[in-house]
């Protein structure tokens, strides 16, 4: 820093020191501005992170490449031959299944919602309507419906699934002739309302399975859900069985990575096979970016209008400040100090003010965030453990400094502009 520069930081520093009190009266009115920017960008940043991860959790990772694949019965072999041993894709089959009494109407026909009645639904044998029958024919019984997601891979690697209790699919191990089924959050609320027997049944199926629940995750899906290996259930269900059409809406889709080199092949040994596909790559945030954007230019300018009031505090507080200095800085003009030197002086005062109130107002945010994260994390996921985001900070800082220098401003043009000669008044 340069001689005149550093002078002015000095003077600056004993002037807040001795004027302590009135420095004080300038935080108290400029901390609620500061701290209304600092919570708004902090809360923008926590929900622009929440949307964005309900979004990679139900749809995945930005850059993920998402297959779809009509339901063909020549499918099976094709995609588990592909897709063996590549660890940037897997193949994720979803059909519907019901586990409880055997031939009985499970409590949410159709897997609705377990706090919501769809109906069941048709099931098609043949392209003729004279073809379908209802899916849940029988008498109501103790049996939950859900959707079944066979997995080639781990999908997390895709989709941040959020542990709740138990364990995930373990993938490195033999497969069990039992397989392990790991549920969502609406089909433990079935499994919780509801007992039912350890038996499922699937369409297509050799025998009715016996599946063990060994885990429970967060997948934001509405709809109660499980995911099971595709190994252990292709032990039950072949995979001609898997694919077909007619096998009550199951859906076949496969994740890859940005840059995966099995897109190509995969897609060329389908269309070989006559099957048709479809490929889109996921952007969340480009999907949210004018909505996120909008939103946080709305709260903020809201918490700029706040600022402002501050700003006013501190500008009232500043030229009361130059009146009561107006003999020191005209002594000062008179020994040589330049005009320049004057405003800097004041300014450097106001700076340092809009910088000390910025750096309570981030301490106040994060103590805030700190105290919420530990009274409601545990209902809310999103704000477990939850870390204060950087860019809140910064733009606290940014807020201080900008406060500093409009509080200080027209003070620090009036103690550059007070003539020499009212030091006679001494």
């Amino acid at each position: 820093m340069s001689g005149s520069y550093r002078s002015a930081l000095i003077i600056g520093i004993q002037g807040i020191r001795a004027r302590k009190l009135r420095t004080l009266l300038s935080m108290v009115s400029l901390f609620l501005g500061v701290l209304a920017v600092v919570v708004v960008q902090a809360g923008a940043s926590i929900a622009e992170r929440a949307l964005l991860a309900d979004m990679e959790m139900t749809q995945g990772y930005d850059g993920t490449k998402v297959m779809e694949v009509l339901p063909n019965d020549k499918l099976g072999t094709i995609v588990t031959d592909t897709l063996e041993g590549q660890p940037d894709a897997i193949a994720m089959l979803t059909t519907q299944a019901i586990i409880g009494e055997p031939g009985v109407k499970p409590v949410n026909e159709g897997g609705s919602p377990f706090d919501e009645n769809w109906g069941g639904g048709m099931i098609c044998n043949g392209p003729g309507p004279e073809d379908c029958e209802p899916i849940n024919s029988g008498p109501p019984g103790a049996a939950i419906e859900i959707r079944l997601s066979a997995l080639t891979g781990d999908i997390r690697t895709f989709r941040p699934l959020r542990p709740m209790t138990g364990d995930w699919l373990d993938f490195s191990s033999v497969p069990s002739l039992a397989p392990k089924l790991v549920i969502n959050r609406e089909a433990e609320k079935g499994f919780n309302r509801h007992q039912v027997p350890a038996e499922m049944r699937i369409n297509g199926a050799s025998a009715n399975l016996t599946p063990q629940i060994v885990g429970v995750v967060d997948d934001g899906d509405y709809q109660p859900r499980a995911y099971v290996r595709m190994d252990e259930l292709s032990n039950w269900l072949p995979s001609t069985a898997m694919t077909d059409p007619n096998s009550g809406g199951a859906q076949l889709q496969v994740l890859l990575g940005p840059d995966s080199p099995v897109e190509k092949v995969l897609t060329s040994k389908l269309q070989a096979a006559g099957v048709e596909t479809y490929a889109q790559t996921i952007e969340s945030y480009k999907q949210l970016e004018s909505q996120l954007s909008l939103m946080r230019l709305l709260f903020l300018s809201m918490a700029g209008l706040v600022l402002l009031i501050g700003v006013a505090g501190i500008l009232n507080v500043g030229l009361a400040t130059v009146g009561e200095r107006v003999e020191e800085f005209a002594l000062r003009r008179a020994v040589g100090t330049p005009r320049l030197l004057l405003a800097g002086i004041v300014l450097a005062e106001t700076l340092l003010t809009g910088l000390l109130t910025a750096a309570a107002a981030i301490g106040a945010g994060v103590a805030g965030l700190k105290v919420v994260s530990m009274l409601v994390g545990q209902s809310e996921p999103m704000l477990r453990d939850v870390q204060f985001p950087w860019e809140a900070g910064v733009a606290g800082i940014i807020a201080g400094i900008i406060a500093g220098v409009l509080g200080g401003f027209i003070p620090a043009l009036r103690a550059a502009g007070i003539p020499i000669a009212t030091v006679m008044r001494a």
